[in-house]
């Protein structure tokens, strides 16, 4: 078994940003707290989706979801839960509740420390996925055990 980390080629630009995260955990940056405990801290997103659009961000520094503890990991999807259920009480437009986690530039992720988007969704807020053709066939199970086996593969557990 190979042990590899995140690979940086796709994620050089996440090294080279500045981690405004670091400056708004020290209190150097505007922010608007929601939530703050000794592992995350809860702010409201400076460019929402919809009003009420929050990020549940730990406080120990990591690129990717991979490089934090699994208790760390754990608590930022309670705690992300926890304001998904605060939303839904508030009178914000809130039909739904989309809970987005971008791992790698790839994947969309534009801040070199790992974080939780938590955000209030209505029928009408323009917002949506945009889905290759391909999802739309299914693949021959051979491809989806071969990609099985390279997973189990290479598979660890810290216990």
């Amino acid at each position: 078994m190979v042990d590899r980390k995140p690979p940086l080629a796709s994620d050089g630009a996440l090294v080279a940003v500045p981690n405004v995260f670091a400056e708004i955990l020290t209190g150097r940056a505007e922010v608007s707290f929601v939530y703050r405990d000794d592992q995350v801290a809860v702010v409201m997103d400076i460019q929402p989706l919809n009003p009420g659009h929050a990020l549940v961000i730990p406080l120990k520094p990591a690129r990717f979801l991979c490089e934090l503890d699994n208790e760390t990991a754990a608590h930022m999807f309670v705690i992300g839960k926890r304001i998904a259920e605060a939303i839904r009480r508030t009178t914000l437009d809130c039909e739904g509740v989309h809970f987005f986690l971008a791992d790698g530039a790839a994947a969309g992720q534009e801040i070199p420390h790992v974080h939780l988007h938590v955000v209030p969704r209505h029928n009408k807020d323009g917002f949506g996925l945009n889905l290759p053709d391909r999802y739309f066939k299914l693949p021959p199970r051979s491809e989806l055990e071969a990609a099985a086996q390279k997973i189990k593969a290479a598979l660890k557990w810290d216990v």
